[in-house]
Order: structure tokens, then sequence, then C-alpha cells
């Protein structure tokens, strides 16, 4: 299942996680996953040590189908995750608006009884109306 946290840059979209990603790591019997792009791995103090945090930018990720193909292989590499957790999707894939659709089908389809939650930075009304209802949920 996709949850999406949006809004405008400084509107509160990362401490939301935090305290999903912190909320998971106390009740949650399998892995949690955190996946962010950040140079200052600023995550790493502020999430529990349970936590699976991710940079991608050791990853070298471009683009969405190969973003899709990580977190798909960050799910095979370990059958025990049950959450995923990923701050700033745009910092990593881009604003490729037509891409955004196909790129959660294919994570959806893959990762159906995964709770995957994104961060985007974006207004709602300006996204595609599939991702608007993503981010409904």
């Amino acid at each position: 299942m996709i949850k999406l946290i949006v809004g405008t840059k400084g509107t509160g979209k990362t401490k939301i996680l935090i305290d999903m990603i912190q909320d998971a790591a106390q009740i949650d019997n399998g892995s949690v996953v955190c996946i962010d792009k950040s140079k200052s791995n600023k995550l790493r103090y502020q999430i529990s040590h349970s936590v699976r945090l991710i940079n991608v930018e050791d990853y070298e990720i471009m683009g969405h189908d190969m973003f899709a193909g990580f977190i798909l292989g960050v799910l095979s590499a370990n059958y025990d995750i049950n959450e995923i957790y990923i701050d700033s999707l745009f910092k990593i894939v881009g604003r490729d608006y037509i891409k955004l659709e196909r790129f959660f089908k294919k994570i959806e389809e893959s990762a159906k009884d995964i709770k995957i939650v994104f961060t985007v930075s974006e207004d709602l009304e300006k996204l595609p109306e599939y991702v608007q209802e993503l981010a409904k949920r």
C-alpha cells in the first residue's frame, strides 16, 4: 500500500514522516526501512537505530525506473520488511510527472502487502490525478 505525504517545502512533511517511522519502529514486528537522499545524513540522528537507514546518495540512483528497481531490490533482499519510508521523492527521481504514475503502479503491483510512505514536495493540485488519489488514502 502506498501512502503520500504531500505539501510544499517547509510544511512539516519530514517531521510527519519521522513520527511515523518512530511509531513503526516501536510496534512493528518486521523490519522498517527508511530511504533518504542527503549528503548530511540528517535522519540518522532523528530515527531509531533499529530502523535500516539507506542513503541513496551512495548508490547513484537516477530516474524513476532505477529507483523502482532499487526499492524492489531492497524488498527482495529481506522478506521481513513490513514498512518503507522514503523522504524527498523528487530529490531522488526528479519532477517528471508523466513517469510518476507508472512508477507508483510498478511499486504497488510488486509490493502489495508492504506499507510504503513517500514525502512529495509539491502542491497537491499540481500533481497528476492518479497521484492525488494516492495522497488521499
